[in-house]
């Protein structure tokens, strides 16, 4: 009777490279590598608890990128998008890319490939999504605020973005989906946990939250953003495929539209 083994490891990225090690090390040809507290097991499964070593994460990571610089984009982006069985196709994915000696990313004949090539490019484009919708808010603690949704998990994508950009700003960006945030404190970013009893999209009420200036300037911003749309040249088909309407509720300039 052939039996499997399930490697189980604590959820970050370093843990999931971990694993790889792991399962390199032991030679195994598929492993079944899962989240901690997200278990499947099978009745004849073999487990193993891997704990994170920063040392073996950062060898794996280090023969991803010496193979291709793609491939560990590819590797990281398609980690974030939390899809189903994620980490199986993973392990796969470095297991070609390691058995060739040339492009093994780029085999697109193979599905797992493929698909973690198309995966890589989805986090990629909210990424950029992200970058460009996160409306902040200013807080009478003085510090701007913004929640967000995104389909994946791109907090850790955008940090650089925003701390180059609002780097003479205290801000939050929060995640409401995932429930953790980044907090800019004019010196270092750092992961925080709120909890949150409201999550701010648009509206018309006031928040006592924010400053009675931050909706000065939201009548602001919104006077002005439609004295310059020209109606008769509105396409609402082109403007809500660059706009999905899913962020609308935390774009301050759609605050009449949600």
């Amino acid at each position: 009777m052939n039996t499997t083994k399930t490697l189980i490891y604590d959820g970050s990225f370093n843990g999931f490279l971990t694993a790889v090690f792991i399962g390199f090390e032991q030679k195994i040809t598929h492993a079944d590598i899962q989240r901690q507290g997200q278990i499947q097991s099978g009745l004849f499964t073999e487990t193993e608890i891997i704990f994170t070593n920063v040392e073996k994460a950062q060898r794996v990571w280090n023969g991803i990128r010496n193979k291709s610089n793609t491939a560990i984009k590819n590797v990281y982006f398609a980690f974030l998008s939390e899809q189903n069985n994620i980490e199986a196709l993973l392990y796969h994915y470095i297991q070609k890319l390691m058995g060739s000696k040339y492009n093994g990313e780029t085999d697109f004949g193979d599905d797992c490939i493929l698909k973690i090539n198309q995966l890589a490019h989805k986090v990629g484009r909210e990424k950029h999504r992200m970058e460009a919708f996160v409306r902040f808010q200013l807080t009478k603690d003085e510090v701007y605020f913004s929640n967000i949704e995104p389909d994946f998990d791109v907090l850790p994508l955008i940090s650089k973005h925003f701390r180059n950009r609002y780097a003479d700003q205290q801000w939050i960006i929060y995640d409401v989906k995932r429930k953790y945030g980044l907090f800019y404190d004019l010196r270092s970013i750092e992961i925080i946990s709120l909890d949150l009893t409201d999550i701010h999209t648009n509206r018309i009420e006031k928040s006592a939250v924010f400053t009675d200036t931050e909706y000065k300037y939201q009548d602001l911003w919104n006077n002005y953003f439609q004295s310059t749309t020209i109606k008769s040249r509105i396409n609402t088909k082109l403007h809500v495929q660059h706009v999905p309407k899913r962020y609308w509720k935390y774009l301050s300039e759609k605050k009449e539209a949600v």
